[in-house]
């Protein structure tokens, strides 16, 4: 199963990355295809995501913060196998290093979302996922800007 890393550095303390993170009624601001997510329960997380086709398709998953204001572990629980981990790693006092991991199966994938197969599609997953934390640090930066 194939393994995507990616990182990034935010102008913010851990914990205000980290509260932003954890704001998943703002999924759809930053992560692309997302319309609309919510909480469910204590660790649940339900998204709504827009398919190729423009049909809707709605993805469970299960959250665990390992390290409160560290690291946080995810996984579906219905539809495609995908799981990850988001990781924090203090700078300095007013700058994050947010680091992102996905596993996921591009059989799978391509079936549930569409889009290319083999080489272009772990290659549009990779701009797509670069995109989306691009789109969190604007997000956490505007929100919280330093002086």
């Amino acid at each position: 199963m194939p393994t995507l890393e990616e990182q990034i550095d935010i102008t913010a303390p851990g914990d205000v990355v980290w509260d932003h993170l954890h704001q998943v009624e703002e999924y759809p601001r930053f992560v692309g295809g997302v319309r609309e997510a919510r909480r469910e329960g204590a660790s649940g997380v339900h998204v709504d995501l827009g398919t190729r086709g423009g049909t809707a398709r709605g993805l469970d998953a299960a959250t665990e913060d390992l390290r409160p204001n560290e690291t946080m572990t995810w996984r579906t629980t219905e539809g495609p196998h995908l799981s990850g981990s988001v990781s924090l790693l203090p700078i300095d006092a007013t700058h994050t290093r947010m680091q992102l991991r996905i596993d996921y199966d591009p059989a799978e994938a391509h079936d549930a979302f569409g889009g290319p197969k083999g080489f272009a599609q772990s290659s549009a997953i990779e701009r797509t996922v670069r995109a989306d934390l691009h789109q969190f640090k604007d997000l956490v930066e505007q929100a919280h800007p330093t002086t």
